[in-house]
């Protein structure tokens, strides 16, 4: 079910770290169309497209408070207080990510500093498709709310009802959020970036989704920010002889029935380790509820590596830089220190990805297909924008001014040069004062 590989088998390997990097031309030519008719129509496409996918009307399509009221008051308590704890651990993690405004006195009267801005508004993308995901509202909502966004619009698709599917309403209405759409797919990415007569162009769009929304999220990168243009879940454990191997293959599963596209990789230099997970693997899936969905990605795009050292299965790791790391090994604090690209990390055996996933606190937007070498998890600094602020004065302009008319001549920007020498010569205030 999950093959037990060498790291020869590059083929296989190279499947797994690329399967999310591309869009089909289907994909693509789909989302242009779907983007072009929010642009040109607004809500009317809005609705026509969220009917033709998702087989609903969503009228009206920003779920009125009663509704999210009733959702909380149908919300089984323990479930609840479940949700509302991972949220404080949530926030409590975020809370340690803000950065604050500073400024410098630097001679002369010169200030210099960066102001530290919340973005007015941000789009959040919730999925509803194989699997619901309340979780995924609190990882990109909490970090929005700490960030100090004014408002936060929610798009997440309608289930039979026409509304988003419950748990996801109720979570809103814990985290007092109060704009909820019920439109998803590209067509809801559309709308937060372009706008409509319902739903307000945002600054940035976060969180995860299908193919089509990733891809409509590339599209109109630039026009709004984005976290990333995520792909399929993805787990690699790296393992020694100490390692259970039951809760290594439990693990493995985990993020194997999320969808077929994801992948699960045990990386090991034991290999009675890799086959003593093989059959706990075997084992576990006919009991699973989507053992179909857990069988394809694992035939498709899981494995067990056996590479001769621990050295060489560091290396590898850092190579597929998964988007979550476990280190099931005698001293994961000593191995993290070799271990250079990965979204998140989890040492040691009680650090199950589910932890990370819904309670511990740290985000679970994670970057996705090898991403992790450049890229890092959803934070506050996804919604904030930094500005640089520079006061200088009459003094310092007079003896530097003239190496900076040199730069712009050299750059053969002559109108450069010449704003600075205007002032060379004047007399003039001594600049604003720092507030």
């Amino acid at each position: 079910m999950i093959p037990l590989i060498t790291p020869d088998d590059t083929a296989r390997l190279d499947a797994i770290v690329s399967r999310g990097g591309t869009f089909s031309d289907e994909v693509d030519a789909t989302v242009e169309d779907i983007l072009a008719r929010i642009r040109a129509e607004g809500d009317e496409a809005l609705i026509e497209l969220t009917e033709t996918y998702d087989g609903v009307r969503p009228y009206p399509v920003q779920v009125p408070a009663s509704v999210l009221d009733g959702a909380v008051d149908a919300l089984d308590d323990d479930l609840q207080d479940v949700l509302e704890e991972a949220a404080a651990n949530i926030r409590h993690f975020h809370d340690k990510q803000v950065d604050e405004s500073w400024f410098t006195d630097d001679g002369d009267g010169v200030i210099l500093g960066q102001r530290v801005v919340p973005m007015e508004r941000a789009g959040l993308y919730v999925p509803g498709g194989t699997a619901f995901y309340p979780s995924s509202l609190l990882m990109n909502a909490i970090p929005a709310q700490v960030a100090g966004v004014d408002e936060i619009h929610l798009v997440s698709p309608p289930q039979d009802d026409g509304r988003p599917h419950p748990l996801v309403l109720a979570t809103a209405a814990l985290l007092g959020l109060e704009h909820i759409y019920a439109v998803g797919g590209a067509q809801a990415v559309g709308a937060l970036a372009y706008g409509t007569a319902s739903v307000p162009a945002v600054d940035t769009i976060v969180g995860p989704g299908n193919a089509y929304v990733a891809a409509a999220k590339k599209k109109v990168f630039g026009r709004v920010g984005i976290d990333s243009v995520a792909g399929p879940s993805e787990i690699g454990v790296l393992a020694d002889a100490t390692a259970d191997p039951e809760f290594v293959a439990a693990d493995l599963l985990s993020q194997a029935e999320h969808d077929e596209r994801a992948s699960a990789v045990l990386v090991t230099p034991h290999r009675p380790l890799a086959e003593a997970v093989q059959e706990h693997v075997e084992a576990m899936v006919p009991a699973l509820p989507r053992a179909d969905v857990i069988e394809q990605s694992l035939a498709d795009y899981g494995a067990c590596v056996v590479p001769d050292t621990m050295d060489a299965a560091i290396d590898l790791m850092n190579d597929l830089a998964v988007e979550h790391l476990e280190l099931h090994v005698d001293d994961p604090w000593q191995t993290m220190t070799h271990i250079r690209h990965a979204g998140a990390i989890f040492l040691g055996a009680y650090s199950s990805e589910p932890v990370g996933d819904y309670f511990a606190g740290p985000n679970h937007v994670l970057p996705t297909g090898g991403t992790a070498r450049h890229a890092s998890a959803l934070g506050v600094d996804d919604f904030v924008r930094t500005q640089s602020v520079l006061s200088y004065t009459k003094d310092r302009l007079d003896e530097t001014g003239p190496k900076i008319a040199t730069i712009a001549e050299a750059e053969d920007l002559q109108a450069h040069a010449e704003a600075i020498r205007t002032r060379l010569d004047r007399d003039g205030g001594s600049g604003s004062k720092k507030p």
